[in-house]
């Protein structure tokens, strides 16, 4: 039977690789001459640095332009609270979002069953797995998500006859 999966990954070297480019072009820009503005990254969680939240969204700005040239998709990006620490310096901490969540999966899954085609939809950890007869059934459903969700980034893997 043929078959795919619907899942949310993004790639983390590409990740580290935009990050590294941010602090090096905050390092080189006049306007952040002394300033402490800078992006750590912890496995899929990034903390941003900056002197004000002006700078914060600056720098944001920044990291949003690095990943979308590293062709990362932005949607995945969850940011936190604005904290305050030491004098008026500020730091956020932005959460990449990989996996998809239950509730997303179940969503999939219940338009897949509600376009009535002829496909099985399953829940495969933090993956949906579709299966079906013909190839075409599932390059509709492929069609069918792809329209339906456009607020979260999802990619469409393993194929097979």
């Amino acid at each position: 039977m043929p078959s795919f999966d619907i899942v949310s990954e993004v790639d983390k070297q590409e990740v580290r690789n935009a990050v590294d480019q941010v602090n090096k072009e905050v390092s080189a820009r006049f306007d952040f001459k002394g300033s402490d503005a800078r992006v750590e990254q912890s496995d899929y969680q990034l903390t941003v640095f900056a002197d004000d939240e002006f700078k914060l969204e600056q720098v944001l700005d920044i990291l949003r332009t690095r990943l979308t040239k590293r062709n990362v998709d932005v949607r995945c990006l969850e940011k936190g609270q604005v904290e305050k620490i030491s004098g008026n310096k500020v730091k956020q901490l932005v959460t990449i979002k990989t996996g998809l969540e239950t509730e997303l999966a179940k969503k999939i899954i219940r338009q897949i069953k509600d376009s009535k085609l002829k496909v099985q939809a399953s829940i495969q950890g933090d993956a949906v797995r579709v299966t079906g007869a013909k190839k075409d059934v599932l390059q509709e459903v492929i069609q069918l998500t792809k329209k339906s969700i456009d607020d979260f980034p999802l990619q469409f893997q393993n194929f097979r006859d």
